[in-house]
C-alpha cells in the first residue's frame, strides 16, 4: 500500500469516526425528545404545572422545551420593561372605574339624571364586553394586536368623555372607554406570564400594585379641583350647577385620558412586542418561536439552546391551524379537557364571581349602614375627603407587593389568597363598630391593603393555572364573571334597604367562602412553570 492509499484509508477512518459521533449525538437527541414526548424522563416533567401528554403529546413536549428555554434565558431588561408596560394596562382598567365614580356626583349635579347610578352600569357593562371580546380575540388573532390597540381605544373615549353634552352621552363614552380598558387584565397577565421564567412568576402577583396605584391620579386631580368653587359647583344646589362653574370633572377626564394615551404610545415604542412564544407554539409556528426566544437571548447576551429541529422532532400538535367560527368554543372546551382542569377552571370562575359581588357591596352598603347608626365617618371639607381617599388608596398599593412576597414562601398562591380573604373578613366585621372619622380612615386603609392581597394573588393565579392555548379565553370569562357581579351590585345599591345589617354579614360570608375555595383549588403554581 503506497502513501496515497494509506492517507485515503486514514481519512476514511476519520470520516467513519465523525459519522458515528454524529449518529450517537442524534441518537441522544432523539432519546431526549422521546423522553419529553412520552413522559419517560422524570426531569422533563418535573416543575411543570400539569401535563397535557394524554391530550396533545406533541404540544406538551414542545411546551416543556420552550419553558426550559425561557428558564435558561432568565430575567432580563426586556422583562422589566414588560412589567411596566403591562402595569399600564392594570392602571387603565382601574382608572376608568375610579374616574367614573369620582366624577359621578359632580356630573349628576350638572345633568340632573333620573338614574343616578347610570355611570356605574355603563362602566361595568363596558368592562364586561371588553373582557369577553379582548380575551376571546387574544386566543384567536393573537396577543399583539389586542395589546397594542386596547389602551389607545380607551384613551380616545376617555378624553372625548370630557366634552359630553348630557348624561346619556357621558354614559356611552364611559362604556366605550371601559370596553378598551376592560380586556387589559386579561392581556397584561397573559403576555407577561408567557415570557417569564418560572422563578419570577410571582411578579405577576406584584403586577397588581399598578392597579392600586391608579386611583391616586384621579384623587390627585379631584383634591384641588373639587375643593375650588371655580371648578366644582355645590352638589346640594344642582339648580345653580352649570358647565361654566363645574368644569373640574371634565378636566379629570382629559388629564387621566391623556395619561392613558401616553401609556398606549409607550407600549408600541418602548418594546416592539412580538407574539408570545407560547401563543406561536399553539399556532404551530415553531420557527417563529425559536426566532423570538433566540432574538431575546442574543440581545441580552443570554444562552438559549432551543432549536427548530428540537421542536419539529416532537411532531405536529393536534390543536394547530383550527380556524373558523367554532374556534371560541374550542378554546372554552379546552379549559375542561380533564377532570382536574375542569375543577380548577370552575373554582377560578367562582372566585371571581364571589369577589365581584363582595368587593363593590362593601363600598355600596357599609358607609350608608354606619351613617344610619350615627357614625360620624366623614371628613368636614372636600379637601379632607379627597385627602383621606388619597391616603387609603396609597396604602392599598402595598397589598399586592406583600402578596408577591408571600407567594414565594411555603404559603404559595392558594394560602396567600386564604390569608388575604380571612383577614379582610375580620377587618370587615370590625369596621361595623366604627364611630369616628379616625377609625373610619384606619379601617378603610386596612381593608384596602388586605383585600388587595387576595385580589392581587387571584389576578396572577388565574392565568398561571390555565393552559396557554386557552389562557386568554379562560381569563376573560373569569373577569367577565367579576363584571357581571359589578352590575348586580349597582342594581342592589339602587333598590336595596341599607338600614339592615344583612348585607354586611352576607359580604363576610362571601369572604369565608372565597377562603375555602382558594384552599381546595387543585393546582399550586409555586415552583412550577406555567404551561
Amino acid at each position: 500500500m503506497d502513501h496515497k492509499d494509506e492517507k485515503e484509508v486514514a481519512m476514511s477512518g476519520n470520516h467513519d469516526v465523525e459519522r458515528h459521533s454524529d449518529e450517537k449525538h442524534d441518537a441522544r437527541r432523539r432519546s431526549t425528545i422521546a423522553g419529553v414526548l412520552h413522559g419517560g424522563d422524570d426531569k422533563a416533567i418535573e416543575g411543570q404545572m400539569f401535563s397535557m401528554h394524554d391530550i396533545d403529546p406533541a404540544l406538551d413536549a414542545k411546551m416543556r422545551l420552550v419553558n426550559q428555554a425561557i428558564n435558561q434565558i432568565g430575567w432580563t431588561n426586556f422583562h422589566l420593561k414588560l412589567f411596566c408596560l403591562n402595569g399600564f394596562g392594570y392602571m387603565a382598567d382601574s382608572l376608568i372605574l375610579v374616574i367614573q365614580s369620582v366624577i359621578a356626583g359632580q356630573a349628576a349635579a350638572e345633568f340632573q339624571p333620573s338614574f343616578a347610578n347610570g355611570l356605574t352600569f355603563a362602566s361595568y357593562a363596558g368592562m364586561l364586553v371588553g373582557a369577553l371580546f379582548w380575551g376571546g380575540s387574544a386566543d384567536i388573532i393573537g396577543r399583539k394586536i389586542a395589546f397594542n390597540c386596547s389602551l389607545f381605544i380607551s384613551a380616545i373615549f376617555a378624553i372625548v368623555a370630557a366634552g359630553s353634552p348630557n348624561w346619556i352621552v357621558l354614559g356611552l363614552f364611559v362604556a366605550l372607554a371601559a370596553f378598551g380598558a376592560g380586556g387589559n387584565l386579561v392581556l397584561d397577565t397573559t403576555v407577561f406570564l408567557e415570557y417569564l421564567p418560572a422563578d419570577k412568576q410571582w411578579l405577576v402577583t406584584s403586577l397588581a400594585a399598578w392597579w392600586g396605584l391608579a386611583p391616586l391620579f384621579p384623587a390627585a386631580f379631584a383634591w384641588p379641583l373639587f375643593s375650588d368653587p371655580r371648578f366644582a359647583c355645590d352638589t346640594e344646589l344642582p339648580e345653580l350647577c352649570t358647565r361654566a362653574n363645574n368644569m373640574g370633572w371634565r378636566y379629570i377626564w382629559i388629564g387621566n385620558g391623556g395619561l392613558i394615551l401616553l401609556m398606549s404610545i409607550a407600549r408600541i415604542t418602548v418594546v416592539r412586542l412580538k407574539e408570545t412564544p407560547k401563543y406561536l407554539l399553539g399556532e404551530g409556528k415553531d420557527e417563529a418561536v425559536v426566532e423570538n426566544l433566540q432574538g431575546i437571548a442574543k440581545r441580552y447576551n443570554r444562552p438559549c439552546d432551543l432549536t427548530l429541529e428540537q421542536l419539529q422532532a416532537c411532531g405536529t400538535i393536534i390543536s394547530a391551524h383550527r380556524k373558523g367560527l367554532g374556534e371560541t368554543w374550542i378554546h372554552i372546551r379546552g379549559l375542561f379537557v380533564t377532570k382536574k382542569l375542569a375543577l380548577s377552571t370552575s373554582l377560578i370562575w367562582l372566585s371571581w364571581t364571589l369577589i365581584g359581588l363582595a368587593y363593590p357591596l362593601f363600598y355600596v352598603f357599609l358607609p350608608q349602614y354606619l351613617a344610619s347608626r350615627g357614625a360620624e365617618t366623614g371628613a368636614g371639607s372636600q379637601a379632607e375627603i379627597w385627602r383621606d381617599y388619597f391616603i387609603s388608596n396609597t396604602i392599598g398599593i402595598f397589598g399586592p407587593v406583600l402578596a408577591g412576597w408571600m407567594c414565594t414562601t411555603r404559603l404559595g398562591r392558594r394560602y396567600t389568597m386564604v390569608v388575604g380573604a380571612l383577614v379582610t373578613m375580620a377587618f370587615f366585621f370590625a369596621y361595623t363598630a366604627v364611630r369616628t372619622h379616625a377609625a373610619n380612615l384606619g379601617f378603610t386603609c386596612a381593608i384596602y391593603f388586605t383585600v388587595n392581597v387576595y385580589y392581587g394573588t387571584l389576578y396572577a393565579y388565574t392565568p398561571e393555572v390555565l393552559p396557554s392555548a386557552h389562557r386568554a379565553t379562560g381569563n376573560g370569562i373569569a373577569i367577565a364573571c367579576n363584571r357581571v357581579m359589578g352590575l348586580v351590585s349597582a342594581a342592589v345599591a339602587t333598590s336595596a334597604n341599607t338600614a339592615t345589617a344583612a348585607p354586611i354579614y352576607i359580604c363576610a360570608v362571601l369572604y369565608i367562602v372565597m377562603a375555602i375555595v382558594a384552599a381546595i383549588m387543585p393546582f399550586e403554581p409555586y415552583g412550577k412553570s406555567a404551561m
